[in-house]
């Protein structure tokens, strides 16, 4: 069983943090189960992720979201749903995993990972909102499984290599925040249109 330094700790719950806002349940799980076959310690304030139950759960819920994720427009209100559930796992992931640091620090950390879930979660419905007008379920699919294969792949890694981890971290967030504010940009310049196809129907009307 690897063993791992504070700062490495703090390295994996920032990529986990990062994995979680992709898929929730896939992280929680691959986690789980690296502890349970003696892969990865997990700090003693997270061992019960190391359990059977919930391994199990959180396969199960991993299985339900792996369909529920691939269907056009539902897959965004899955998204919305779940938002109150990857940042609040999130937040308590780097909570558990700065258990050493003060109670300051512990907060302070676990914002942070609430905050990398969040983002990490935002520019996925941003991506999921650009292609949802698709008639095919195509996109849906081709975004949603590397979303999977990413969640469970950066959590492994992170495991093996934390601090190549947390860089990958680092420039996915800037990616992240980049596919955010193109949304936005995007949503505006739309809402600007509606606005002036309105008001331009009266005045072409008299």
């Amino acid at each position: 069983m690897l063993s791992f330094t504070s700062n490495e700790i703090l390295a994996i719950a920032i990529a986990a943090s990062f994995a979680a806002g992709l898929n929730v349940y896939a992280t929680v799980a691959t986690l789980g189960l690296l502890s349970h076959v003696h892969a990865f310690q997990l700090p003693p304030a997270l061992h019960a992720l190391g359990s059977w139950p919930v391994i199990i759960v959180c396969a199960a819920l991993f299985g339900l979201e792996f369909f529920a994720d691939k269907i056009p427009v539902f897959d965004l209100i899955w998204n919305a749903l779940n938002t109150f559930v990857k940042v609040p796992v999130a937040t308590l992931l780097s909570y558990g995993a700065a258990q050493h640091l003060s109670p300051a620090g512990q907060i302070a950390v676990a914002a942070l990972g609430g905050g990398i879930a969040l983002a990490a979660h935002g520019s996925k419905i941003a991506v999921r909102a650009a292609v949802t007008p698709s008639p095919e379920p195509f996109s849906n699919i081709a975004l949603s499984f590397p979303e999977d294969v990413a969640a469970i792949s950066l959590t492994w890694f992170a495991t093996r290599h934390p601090i190549i981890a947390g860089l990958i971290v680092a420039i996915c967030l800037v990616l992240a925040i980049l596919a955010i504010r193109y949304l936005m940009r995007a949503l505006r310049r739309l809402f600007q249109r509606a606005r002036a196809a309105l008001q331009s129907k009266p005045a072409s009307l008299t």
